[in-house]
């Protein structure tokens, strides 16, 4: 990721990250910094049937198959994603998963100041889009299925018992949905019980 502790705070506020940009250039489009290709994904059960297939999988063309497969069969939404017909459906390139994650930190980030200024927060979306769409670093496997999928499709999901801190009250909270404040990280403190 860019350079983030070198860059002072805004002036005048004495606080908040700011962010030098390292991969990224300023006026260009983070996205448009990579050569895409569409390709199929596809799983075989051991007699050679196709068990999944998905066409027109998005990816820069230095991505491996590999890679290409892990994002098609595990990481993209299959539902739900508003699509521009009005429908909805699946995600199907690495530019909306990188946007959905990469732009719900951010505006999480904006939410609770935790940038110096409107443009650290800019570069954080493009230094991190980068990072995840050139493979250079990437979230764990919970981030990567459930960030950003009520900020980017307003997707909500039955209540799954989450619990988080309201940094306006500081009071301990339930979630009332699985994917607005979802807990997507890979370990989970749970409930001592000892036995003699």
């Amino acid at each position: 990721m860019g350079k983030s502790s070198t860059k002072p705070a805004a002036k005048g506020t004495g606080k908040g990250l700011g962010f030098q940009r390292y991969f990224t250039k300023e006026g260009v489009n983070v996205y448009d910094l990579f050569n895409y290709e569409k390709r199929t994904s596809v799983i075989r059960n051991p007699a050679g049937d196709a068990v999944f297939e998905m066409k027109n999988v998005e990816v820069p063309d230095s991505w491996s198959q590999v890679a290409t497969d892990i994002l098609a069969q595990k990481y993209f939404r299959k539902a739900g994603v508003p699509q521009p017909d009005g429908t909805t459906s699946s995600e199907n390139s690495i530019k909306q998963v990188a946007h959905r994650m990469a732009h719900c930190w951010q505006s999480w980030g904006e939410r609770y100041n935790y940038f110096a200024s409107k443009e650290d927060a800019s570069i954080f979306y493009d230094e991190l889009v980068y990072t995840i769409v050139g493979q250079l670093a990437a979230p764990n496997s919970p981030q990567w299925f459930n960030t950003g999928l009520h900020s980017s499709y307003g997707i909500t999901g039955k209540p799954q018992g989450h619990y988080f801190v309201n940094p306006d009250t500081d009071q301990l909270e339930k979630s009332t949905s699985a994917y607005e404040r979802p807990q997507p990280h890979a370990c989970f403190n749970l409930s001592v019980m000892m036995t003699w």
